[in-house]
């Protein structure tokens, strides 16, 4: 059994190495595998599955071509991608997960997030994240044109990095409380989870000699994969030729 995970991947039309790197990570190293998880923000910005991102057509095809030879494709909403819907997914074949997802891997269950729930400390994100993740917002949103989405996106996507920029990297950083309590109430003892940028395997989170929480990096410089298989897991990295 090999499950491959990956997130944070801002696929975006301003980064054409981002596509051929995936690209070349879906026709060798996932190729063939039992299944593949993308555990949120695989795009820079979703704004409806009526105007899917442009120049991203070979992804697309490539992610259904994968499915349809027989490996599993799950899609875990981040805070850039909400919007994916499930008739997009059906274009590709892939299963929607929730927030939090319990897997069987072969020494264990594990729990699956994107990983933004967990920055408690950030109370101001919180409080987006609790807006654009209510139905009625969304249903309002996608009702615009897709003009409007497209200029609401940039200011939205603008107004994160200005304050991404004034805040403390431990802020954005998840909270260990919030870690600790996400594993005990799962009941598991291994977490996986992107968005922090910070690709880590971390031990001792639930407490000493328990818990560990595998971080999945972001793909810029370098492209970022964990490997689970029968002997274990890795997390790996690759560089992206510019």
């Amino acid at each position: 059994m090999t499950l491959l995970f990956v997130a944070d991947l801002h696929l975006r039309p301003e980064r054409p190495d981002l596509s051929r790197a995936f690209l070349e990570f879906l026709q060798q190293e996932a190729r063939g595998c039992d299944a593949l998880y993308l555990l949120g923000d695989i795009f820079e910005a979703w704004i409806g599955d009526d105007a899917p991102m442009p120049g991203l057509d070979a992804i697309y095809d490539e992610l259904a071509a994968l499915s349809a030879r027989g490996t599993a494709l799950y899609f875990q909403h981040g805070n850039r991608d909400f919007l994916v819907g499930q008739a997009f997914l059906d274009t590709l074949g892939a299963s929607a997960l929730p927030d939090r997802q319990l897997i069987d891997l072969p020494g264990g269950q594990a729990l699956l997030m994107h990983g933004d729930q967990l920055c408690t400390d950030d109370t101001e994100y919180q409080a987006f994240r609790a807006q654009v993740r209510d139905p009625a917002w969304q249903q309002q949103f996608l009702s615009r044109t897709v003009d409007e989405r497209l200029a609401i996106a940039r200011q939205l996507r603008a107004a994160s990095k200005a304050r991404g920029a004034e805040k403390s990297d431990a802020i954005m950083d998840v909270n260990p409380q919030a870690v600790t309590a996400a594993l005990q109430q799962a009941g598991v003892s291994l977490l996986i989870h992107g968005h922090t940028h910070r690709p880590a395997i971390h031990d001792d989170q639930i407490s000493a000699g328990s818990g560990t929480r595998i971080v999945l990096g972001d793909w810029d410089r370098n492209g970022w994969y964990l490997q689970v298989d029968d002997d274990g897991y890795q997390l790996i990295d690759f560089p992206i030729e510019p």
